[in-house]
């Protein structure tokens, strides 16, 4: 199959491709995209997300010019891991870009990376320094591989080889994730507690060592990308905002607070967000039509 288009200019074509992963990676990789596109605007926003980011780069080396932790270094990355955080990633694009982005569950890290995504919380790695050679190994063959489907097919093989199967967090702690995501965020974390039968103190501790954030924020972030998400959709689709509606829609109190963990998690507030990052909220909600290879 071929990618679909989902960029217009008369002097390069946009790609953005799905790939449904390997069943045995499933529990451990939520998506698997491609792109190749022309940066719509030279810095380009990092968002907080439930998932873990791994990018292979085509090409041109992928630029941070600042990280989730203020304290980090800018860097340039052939192939990128970035754990959990709650403040945006300043990406700096001077050209077209391609490559592979998975989004690795952080729950399933130990698996695939075989440390918890807590050991990278707030943090972006040069995917080697975690990896080793199966990370060199996987830029390579992702860079030589034919095609897309090629690629992923590349890919999927190093996964596979280095997934470990008797690697899993704890089963209340996978149970309280998948609580906070199914609610987006609206439980309260003295009921997830309860739910699984553990006190909300050990719940943060052992919470906040798998996956890096402590159950409040891993509820701000689960919130945060559900109203992100539905904006996108709404301006993808042509319709208004209208923020108030969106507020309650997605657990927040109200538009003030909506806007408030706005400027918070992405540094900026939501209008003013859509007018930096429209071509990239175009591209990312316009890649649900591009091509999906089986």
């Amino acid at each position: 199959m071929t990618a679909a288009a989902v960029g217009g200019h008369p002097d390069h074509v946009d790609e953005s491709v799905s790939w449904r992963v390997h069943p045995a990676l499933r529990p451990f990789v939520a998506s698997a995209v491609g792109y190749r596109h022309h940066a719509p605007a030279p810095v380009h926003r990092g968002l907080p997300s439930p998932n873990l980011t791994l990018v292979l780069t085509l090409d041109r080396p992928l630029v941070l010019a600042g990280h989730p932790d203020p304290r980090q270094a800018p860097g340039r990355y052939d192939a990128l891991l970035g754990g959990l955080h709650t403040r945006p990633a300043l990406i700096r694009q001077d050209g077209p870009q391609a490559g592979v982005q998975l989004s690795l569950t952080p729950l399933g890290a130990r698996a695939l990376l075989g440390l918890p995504a807590g050991a990278l919380a707030s943090l972006d790695c040069a995917l080697p320094d975690v990896l080793g050679g199966a990370g060199a190994e996987l830029t390579g063959r992702c860079r030589e591989a034919p095609g897309w489907a090629g690629r992923f097919t590349a890919i999927e093989r190093v996964l596979l080889r280095i997934l470990r199967d008797d690697a899993a967090a704890p089963p209340e702690v996978q149970e309280a994730w998948r609580l906070t995501l199914v609610t987006g965020g609206r439980l309260r974390v003295e009921e997830i507690a309860h739910r699984i039968g553990w006190s909300s103190r050990h719940l943060l501790t052992r919470f906040r060592a798998e996956t890096g954030l402590t159950p409040k924020e891993a509820a701000r972030v689960a919130r945060f990308d559900r109203a992100r998400r539905a904006l996108a959709a709404r301006v993808a689709a042509g319709r208004p905002a209208d923020l108030a509606a969106l507020a309650v829609a997605t657990g927040f109190t109200d538009q003030a607070h909506l806007t408030r963990e706005w400027r918070a998690l992405s540094g900026l507030p939501p209008t003013q967000w859509l007018a930096a990052e429209f071509g990239f909220v175009q591209d990312g909600m316009m890649a649900g039509t591009a091509s999906s290879l089986p």
